[in-house]
Protein backbone atom coordinates (compact mmCIF):
# COMPACT_ATOMS: atom_id res chain seq x y z
CA UNK A 1 0.00 0.00 0.00
CA UNK A 2 1.52 3.40 -1.14
CA UNK A 3 0.40 6.37 1.87
CA UNK A 4 2.70 9.14 0.36
CA UNK A 5 3.29 9.88 -3.19
CA UNK A 6 7.08 10.17 -4.92
CA UNK A 7 6.99 13.49 -5.95
CA UNK A 8 8.30 15.96 -3.31
CA UNK A 9 6.18 18.67 -3.50
CA UNK A 10 3.08 16.24 -3.09
CA UNK A 11 4.38 14.48 -0.47
CA UNK A 12 5.16 17.58 1.89
CA UNK A 13 1.22 18.29 0.83
CA UNK A 14 0.64 15.02 1.90
CA UNK A 15 1.89 15.24 5.36
CA UNK A 16 1.17 18.51 6.25
CA UNK A 17 -2.62 17.41 5.37
CA UNK A 18 -2.45 14.74 7.94
CA UNK A 19 -0.56 16.58 10.73
CA UNK A 20 -3.58 19.68 10.21
CA UNK A 21 -5.66 16.23 10.49
CA UNK A 22 -4.54 15.26 14.04
CA UNK A 23 -4.32 19.07 15.02
CA UNK A 24 -8.03 19.13 13.89
CA UNK A 25 -8.91 16.34 15.80
CA UNK A 26 -6.79 17.76 18.65
CA UNK A 27 -8.83 21.44 18.86
CA UNK A 28 -12.12 19.47 18.79
CA UNK A 29 -11.30 17.34 21.82
CA UNK A 30 -10.66 20.61 23.57
CA UNK A 31 -13.18 21.96 22.60
CA UNK A 32 -15.77 19.44 23.77
CA UNK A 33 -14.24 18.93 26.94
CA UNK A 34 -14.08 22.78 27.49
CA UNK A 35 -18.04 22.45 26.57
CA UNK A 36 -18.57 19.88 28.72
CA UNK A 37 -17.28 21.64 31.75
CA UNK A 38 -18.79 24.75 30.92
CA UNK A 39 -22.28 23.06 30.78
CA UNK A 40 -21.46 21.31 34.02
CA UNK A 41 -21.31 25.03 35.92
CA UNK A 42 -25.29 24.46 35.20
CA UNK A 43 -24.82 21.93 38.39
CA UNK A 44 -23.76 24.32 40.80
CA UNK A 45 -27.41 25.26 41.51
CA UNK A 46 -28.15 21.48 42.00
CA UNK A 47 -24.97 20.91 43.95
CA UNK A 48 -26.41 24.24 46.63
CA UNK A 49 -29.53 22.15 46.88
CA UNK A 50 -27.83 18.90 47.82
CA UNK A 51 -25.79 21.05 50.58
CA UNK A 52 -28.80 23.06 51.59
CA UNK A 53 -31.06 19.35 51.97
CA UNK A 54 -28.27 17.57 53.61
CA UNK A 55 -27.40 20.27 56.35
CA UNK A 56 -31.44 21.29 57.04
CA UNK A 57 -31.99 17.60 57.34
CA UNK A 58 -28.62 17.06 59.60
CA UNK A 59 -29.98 20.19 61.76
CA UNK A 60 -33.44 19.10 62.17
CA UNK A 61 -32.57 15.97 63.00
CA UNK A 62 -30.19 16.53 65.67
CA UNK A 63 -32.56 19.36 67.22
CA UNK A 64 -34.61 16.16 67.34
CA UNK A 65 -32.36 14.01 69.16
CA UNK A 66 -32.11 16.67 71.68
CA UNK A 67 -35.17 17.54 72.49
CA UNK A 68 -36.17 13.63 72.30
CA UNK A 69 -35.49 12.50 75.78
CA UNK A 70 -37.17 15.42 77.76
CA UNK A 71 -39.44 14.48 80.65
CA UNK A 72 -43.28 13.93 80.15
CA UNK A 73 -43.08 15.21 76.40
CA UNK A 74 -41.62 12.18 75.15
CA UNK A 75 -41.65 12.12 70.78
CA UNK A 76 -44.49 15.10 70.78
CA UNK A 77 -41.74 17.36 70.26
CA UNK A 78 -39.27 15.47 68.71
CA UNK A 79 -41.65 14.09 66.29
CA UNK A 80 -42.31 17.36 64.21
CA UNK A 81 -38.68 17.94 64.19
CA UNK A 82 -37.90 14.43 62.50
CA UNK A 83 -40.40 15.09 59.85
CA UNK A 84 -38.90 18.96 59.14
CA UNK A 85 -36.38 16.61 58.48
CA UNK A 86 -37.43 14.38 55.77
CA UNK A 87 -38.40 17.62 53.50
CA UNK A 88 -34.34 18.24 53.73
CA UNK A 89 -34.01 14.65 52.36
CA UNK A 90 -36.67 15.55 49.71
CA UNK A 91 -34.51 18.62 48.74
CA UNK A 92 -31.06 17.15 48.79
CA UNK A 93 -32.69 14.26 46.23
CA UNK A 94 -33.69 17.06 44.14
CA UNK A 95 -30.65 18.64 44.27
CA UNK A 96 -28.81 15.13 43.06
CA UNK A 97 -31.26 14.67 40.28
CA UNK A 98 -30.32 18.11 38.56
CA UNK A 99 -26.49 17.44 38.95
CA UNK A 100 -27.20 14.19 37.22
CA UNK A 101 -29.39 15.48 34.56
CA UNK A 102 -26.50 18.09 33.87
CA UNK A 103 -23.50 15.60 33.99
CA UNK A 104 -25.78 13.22 31.04
CA UNK A 105 -26.32 16.71 28.87
CA UNK A 106 -22.52 17.78 29.41
CA UNK A 107 -22.13 14.47 28.53
CA UNK A 108 -23.93 14.62 25.49
CA UNK A 109 -23.54 18.05 24.41
CA UNK A 110 -19.13 17.67 24.89
CA UNK A 111 -19.13 14.57 22.62
CA UNK A 112 -21.51 15.76 20.47
CA UNK A 113 -19.72 19.10 19.67
CA UNK A 114 -16.36 17.37 19.62
CA UNK A 115 -17.40 14.27 17.72
CA UNK A 116 -19.47 16.04 14.53
CA UNK A 117 -16.77 17.97 13.39
CA UNK A 118 -14.32 15.00 13.94
CA UNK A 119 -16.21 12.71 12.04
CA UNK A 120 -17.12 15.15 9.03
CA UNK A 121 -13.00 15.76 8.84
CA UNK A 122 -12.32 11.83 8.99
CA UNK A 123 -14.75 10.75 6.41
CA UNK A 124 -13.53 13.04 3.83
CA UNK A 125 -9.78 12.38 4.97
CA UNK A 126 -10.47 8.72 4.46
CA UNK A 127 -11.86 9.02 0.92
CA UNK A 128 -9.37 11.47 -0.08
CA UNK A 129 -6.26 9.25 1.32
CA UNK A 130 -7.86 6.21 0.80
CA UNK A 131 -8.34 7.19 -2.99
CA UNK A 132 -4.87 8.10 -3.71
CA UNK A 133 -3.23 4.85 -1.87
CA UNK A 134 -5.66 2.98 -4.24
CA UNK A 135 -4.54 4.54 -7.29
CA UNK A 136 -0.93 5.11 -6.65
CA UNK A 137 -0.62 1.37 -5.55
CA UNK A 138 -2.23 0.31 -8.24
CA UNK A 139 0.38 2.85 -10.79
CA UNK A 140 3.52 1.31 -8.81
CA UNK A 141 2.50 -2.01 -9.68
CA UNK A 142 1.89 -1.34 -13.61
CA UNK A 143 5.56 0.49 -13.45
CA UNK A 144 7.07 -2.76 -11.10
CA UNK A 145 5.66 -5.04 -13.63
CA UNK A 146 6.44 -2.91 -16.71
CA UNK A 147 9.13 -0.55 -17.26
CA UNK A 148 6.78 0.90 -20.72
CA UNK A 149 4.89 4.21 -20.44
CA UNK A 150 2.59 3.29 -23.27
CA UNK A 151 -0.11 2.61 -21.03
CA UNK A 152 0.06 5.91 -18.60
CA UNK A 153 0.50 7.89 -21.57
CA UNK A 154 -3.17 6.43 -22.75
CA UNK A 155 -4.72 7.13 -19.64
CA UNK A 156 -3.04 10.72 -19.87
CA UNK A 157 -5.64 11.24 -23.43
CA UNK A 158 -8.62 9.84 -21.71
CA UNK A 159 -7.89 11.26 -18.33
CA UNK A 160 -5.69 14.74 -18.34
CA UNK A 161 -7.78 18.14 -19.29
CA UNK A 162 -7.63 19.70 -23.34
CA UNK A 163 -4.98 22.18 -21.96
CA UNK A 164 -2.79 19.92 -20.40
CA UNK A 165 -2.30 17.60 -23.29
CA UNK A 166 -1.93 20.80 -25.65
CA UNK A 167 1.01 21.85 -24.09
CA UNK A 168 2.83 18.24 -24.53
CA UNK A 169 1.77 18.00 -28.45
CA UNK A 170 -0.77 19.51 -30.85
CA UNK A 171 -1.58 15.63 -31.77
CA UNK A 172 -1.04 13.37 -28.85
CA UNK A 173 -3.07 10.51 -29.93
CA UNK A 174 -1.19 10.66 -33.37
CA UNK A 175 2.13 10.72 -31.45
CA UNK A 176 0.96 7.47 -29.37
CA UNK A 177 -0.06 5.86 -32.40
CA UNK A 178 2.78 6.61 -34.17
CA UNK A 179 5.08 5.25 -31.04
CA UNK A 180 6.89 8.79 -30.64
CA UNK A 181 9.03 8.06 -27.24
CA UNK A 182 9.66 11.69 -26.42
CA UNK A 183 5.69 12.35 -26.76
CA UNK A 184 5.04 9.20 -24.91
CA UNK A 185 6.85 9.86 -22.00
CA UNK A 186 5.74 13.64 -21.80
CA UNK A 187 2.10 12.64 -21.70
CA UNK A 188 2.57 9.50 -19.29
CA UNK A 189 4.59 12.20 -16.81
CA UNK A 190 1.36 13.70 -16.86
CA UNK A 191 -0.64 10.87 -15.80
CA UNK A 192 2.05 9.61 -13.14
CA UNK A 193 2.24 13.44 -11.56
CA UNK A 194 -1.76 12.88 -11.11
CA UNK A 195 -0.96 9.49 -9.15
CA UNK A 196 2.12 11.15 -7.30
CA UNK A 197 4.83 9.11 -8.83
CA UNK A 198 8.13 9.25 -10.52
CA UNK A 199 8.19 7.50 -14.06
CA UNK A 200 10.76 4.48 -13.79
CA UNK A 201 14.45 5.10 -14.44
CA UNK A 202 15.06 2.68 -17.25
CA UNK A 203 12.16 4.30 -19.37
Amino acid sequence: MKLYADLPGRRLVQILADLGFVAWIALWAWVGRRVHDVTMALAEPGRQLQGAGSGFREKMSGAGDSVDDLPVLDDRVAGPFRSAAGAGTDIEQAGTDLVRAVERFALVIGWTTALVPILIVTIWWAVQRGRFARRASAAQRFIDADHDLDLFALRAIANQPMASLAKVSHDPSGAWRRGERDMIRALALLELKDSGLKPPRSA
